[in-house]
């Protein structure tokens, strides 16, 4: 599976979360600052990410900023990104399952490498649920959807 990252600091959290991606055998496409680049902004990586979600050039995403806040925020005006602000591994989990997360946002300040890889754990081994009420939830957010569409 394609990956798209975006951050708006470079932090040596990045390396981790990109070796830890490919490690679980994906592919990886990152919007951010470099080692020893200055900070760009957050609206603007998340954006570039979630067109490459939105255009098919990746399955979905992974996002950081600081509080992991804002750039959930920017990821969620995207239609069909359905992003959640993660802090540990059962909230991953139960994003996907319940919400059928596409995009996880992680916070730059309070991720550790630890955390870190069990929330990916979590996150890459946890299904969207097939269950008949969370499948209805989905296509409530695809209704609301729709409709801003129209607006």
């Amino acid at each position: 599976m394609r990956i798209v990252v975006s951050s708006d600091e470079y932090l040596p959290i990045i390396d981790t979360l990109l070796e830890e991606i490919k490690k679980r055998g994906h592919e990886v496409l990152y919007f951010g600052p470099k080692k020893n680049e200055k900070a760009r902004d957050w609206t603007e990586v998340t954006l570039q990410a979630m067109e490459e979600i939105t255009k098919g050039n990746a399955e979905e995403g992974i996002v950081l900023c600081w509080t992991g806040t804002g750039c959930s925020l920017i990821a969620n005006k995207v239609l069909g990104i359905r992003a959640a602000l993660c802090a540990d591994a059962e909230t991953a989990k139960g994003s996907r399952i319940w919400n059928h997360a596409n995009v996880l946002a992680l916070s730059l300040r309070m991720t550790s490498p630890p955390i870190l890889k069990e929330i990916l754990d979590a996150w890459f081994e946890t299904p969207y649920s097939t269950d008949e009420w969370n499948l209805l939830q989905m296509e409530r957010i695809k209704q609301i959807e729709s409709n801003q569409k129209k607006n």
